[in-house]
């Protein structure tokens, strides 16, 4: 029997949601982002549940989409890549509008889409082993879906810098910058989200956490327009020809001049 992609268990009031693709990295494809999607919902909807928290199965947290999807990316048409487009993006904005506090609990890489599921949960503990990066301009691709949610966690000027070399970071530059929020070891990292959450757990009213989520990304509209636009850009650029150069490339482990 094959077993889920995502796991989920309750205790103390705590939601886990792991995701559980370690023999490919954890990387991300459609079934994997729907069923992200569907745990989440869960979590909202659970009575039982006052804070979440994900966390991956496996070394690496996320090494962003895996080959046969990006094989398959080059195939879709344009209607079939606004359609993917869109289901990251509910990913992404079901997590940022979720009404209960989400901790991301990150063990390992963190990079393309596994950076951008870091960069839009609330809280962010990292072992400081983990590198993370916005690869994406080095494959022909743009991270359009995560620069929506990047500008509102750091400045412009080190949103740049972070998309568009496409360079790799450290858990230590990820917290300078202000995309994560605590550096911890490998031993204490478990301790030290539970003991997180259980605080908020006990010691802040549900009611109060939403709306004060709710205010600090209150600019709901102005977002969303920003993410309507990006998923169009997304598909779009899925069919340009530096897109198919830099994806074959990728896929043939071969290194491309631009």
């Amino acid at each position: 029997m094959t077993e889920p992609l995502v796991l989920y268990s309750v205790n103390q009031r705590i939601a886990t949601i792991s995701i559980n693709r370690p023999e490919k990295r954890n990387a991300l494809n459609p079934d994997l982002v729907a069923q992200l999607t569907a745990a989440f919902l869960k979590a909202s909807d659970d009575q039982e549940v006052k804070v979440v928290i994900l966390k991956a199965i496996g070394s690496v947290f996320s090494a962003g989409a895996d080959l046969a999807y990006l094989q398959q990316l080059q195939q879709n048409t344009y209607e079939e890549n606004l359609a993917d487009s869109e289901n990251l993006k509910n990913l992404f904005t079901t997590i940022y509008y979720l009404p209960k506090v989400v901790i991301a609990q990150i063990e390992g890489h963190a990079i393309a889409g596994g950076c951008g599921l870091a960069t839009v949960c609330d809280i962010v503990f990292s072992v400081p082993e983990a590198n993370y990066g916005y690869t994406e301009v080095k494959l022909g691709f743009v991270p359009a879906i995560v620069s929506c949610f990047l500008l509102r966690k750091t400045s412009e000027t080190v949103a740049k810098k972070l998309l568009l070399t496409g360079a790799l970071f450290t858990a230590a530059e990820a917290m300078n910058y202000g995309l994560i929020t605590f550096v911890t070891n490998k031993e204490d990292i478990s301790h030290n989200v539970i003991t997180f959450a259980l605080g908020l757990c006990n010691e802040a009213s549900a009611h109060s956490l939403m709306v004060t989520k709710q205010l600090v990304g209150q600019t709901k509209t102005e977002l969303e327009k920003m993410l309507t636009e990006a998923v169009r850009v997304n598909a779009r650029v899925r069919d340009s020809e530096d897109f198919k150069r830099g994806i074959a490339a990728f896929i043939s482990k071969e290194k491309i001049n631009w």
